[in-house]
């Protein structure tokens, strides 16, 4: 077992946009698959009751008899909760429908925001020897998104390369803004990263560009094109880097994967305080 004193704390990240089908699942397997494929250590947390998540590497919705229920509740530890995938190095805490009743149960108990928060930060977490744990959130600012807030150290906002986006980002800002005021001051915008991109498409360019002008360095370099291999991999349980690791999907996510760390190893407070 390593010794807990000398591991580097896991960087916990959450994807979130309370926008639906914009790539937050498909950047959460990919970019966590291209981390492991790096040789980081990783965790995705799917705190996501659609399970997509979970159902994009692998584990059938019959066989997943501990969930992140069970972990957010604390009646279940990595021993039982985290389950290894078929990406080497990338582990996963699986999710079902169960997570749906999570706000009306947990809104009565008074550490409700801090139910994950404390659950990753458990000593038997620490001797897991985690580089990175991603969080998918739901598409909603609901308790579930509050709680991966709470316990991040940073957001990966997706952003779809389309005529709404920028205006949808502002909700999800204010909101990161009352958890950084009320429960996590150093919560941070790690980047908004443009998904779904074709460029021979003069308003995804428009969209980009305005992102870039609006955002600064907050916008990563990378640009997730829109991909017939990024869609086709979720119905065969894989990441995109293992369906097809020569397809432009899975060089923008490995592209992606080396952005982060080279932002972290460079300067660890890149990440924006908006």
């Amino acid at each position: 077992m390593p010794d807990i004193l000398q591991t580097r704390p896991a960087r916990i990240i959450a994807i979130a946009n309370q926008k639906g089908g914009v790539g937050k699942t498909t950047t959460a397997i990919n970019l966590g698959a291209a981390l492991a494929r790096a040789g980081r250590q990783v965790l995705l947390v799917d705190l996501d009751p659609q399970g997509n998540a979970s159902t994009g590497l692998g584990l059938d919705r019959g066989d997943r008899p501990v969930t992140t229920y069970d972990f957010l509740l604390g009646d279940a530890g990595p021993d039982r909760a985290f389950r290894m995938t078929e990406v080497e190095n990338l582990r996963i805490v699986p999710a079902t429908t169960d997570l749906s009743s999570a706000d009306i149960e947990l809104i009565s108990n008074e550490k409700r925001s801090y139910m994950l928060h404390d659950a990753l930060r458990s000593p038997e977490v620490a001797a897991e020897a985690l580089d990175y744990v991603l969080i998918d959130c739901p598409p909603s600012l609901n308790l579930l998104t509050v709680n991966a807030l709470v316990a991040a150290h940073a957001v990966i906002v997706p952003l779809q390369s389309e005529f709404f986006a920028l205006e949808g980002l502002s909700q999800l800002m204010m909101t990161i803004r009352e958890v950084r005021q009320t429960a996590n001051p150093d919560l941070r915008i790690e980047g908004v990263v443009m998904t779904m991109s074709d460029r021979r498409n003069n308003l995804s360019q428009q969209v980009e560009a305005d992102a870039r002008e609006n955002l600064g360095e907050l916008v990563f370099r990378t640009v997730v094109p829109r991909n017939v291999r990024l869609s086709e991999a979720p119905s065969f349980a894989m990441s995109v880097l293992d369906y097809d690791p020569a397809s432009a999907g899975s060089a923008a996510y490995r592209a992606l994967a080396q952005e982060l760390i080279a932002r972290e190893s460079t300067n660890p407070e890149v990440a924006a305080h908006v």
